[in-house]
């Protein structure tokens, strides 16, 4: 450490000299969480789902894996946050709750199956571009939950209704969205 920063720390109380390091207790007793980066919650791709196969989500699915390995690694959220803008911009009228958990439930069941990797971030792309090329609307969420820190994508409608997500998903606050939320779409 910086001798200006450590003899700063030292004045205002943020540290103090001790003869050897010692712990600290924590403020608050908790067991520790499990990690999870949004797919604990909710058994898409650790349980076999029911329901048809569908070519279209399958499709969809492909798409988002062709999207994430097109280039350089470092780069494919990029890529992948500009495909879904571009889908977004692409639509015509307002997902219904249900069109939107039908694309959802497709991408998840026909998950199942694929052979790359299906967590929260590839499904929901996945649900968006299914919506897209229905010309629906939708909002894709991107965020964060603190203590301790947890990423989740999700899909919601344009009027804010998440799909086909279980109740710890209003944990998370949204950092990125995409989709018109503040546009109308009759």
């Amino acid at each position: 450490m910086p001798g200006l920063l450590a003899a700063h720390l030292l004045h205002i109380g943020a540290l103090y000299p001790t003869p050897a390091p010692v712990p600290w207790a924590a403020p608050v007793s908790a067991p520790a969480p499990a990690p999870s980066w949004g797919s604990a919650e909710h058994p898409a791709g650790l349980a076999d789902a029911t329901g048809r196969f569908s070519a279209a989500a399958a499709t969809a699915l492909a798409a988002t894996s062709l999207i994430q390995r097109a280039g350089p690694r470092a780069r494919a959220m990029n890529r992948l946050v500009s495909a879904l803008r571009a889908s977004a911009a692409s639509t015509r009228r307002s997902a219904s709750l249900a069109e939107a958990a039908d694309a959802v439930l497709a991408v998840r069941r026909t998950a199942w199956h694929a052979p790359v990797r299906t967590a929260c971030l590839e499904e929901s792309a996945a649900a968006a571009f299914l919506l897209a090329t229905r010309k629906l609307a939708f909002v894709w969420c991107h965020g964060v939950a603190a203590d301790p820190v947890r990423l989740h994508a999700w899909v919601q409608t344009v009027d804010g209704a998440t799909v086909a997500e279980p109740p710890s998903t209003l944990a998370y606050t949204p950092a990125l969205t995409i989709g018109a939320r503040h546009q109308h779409h009759p």
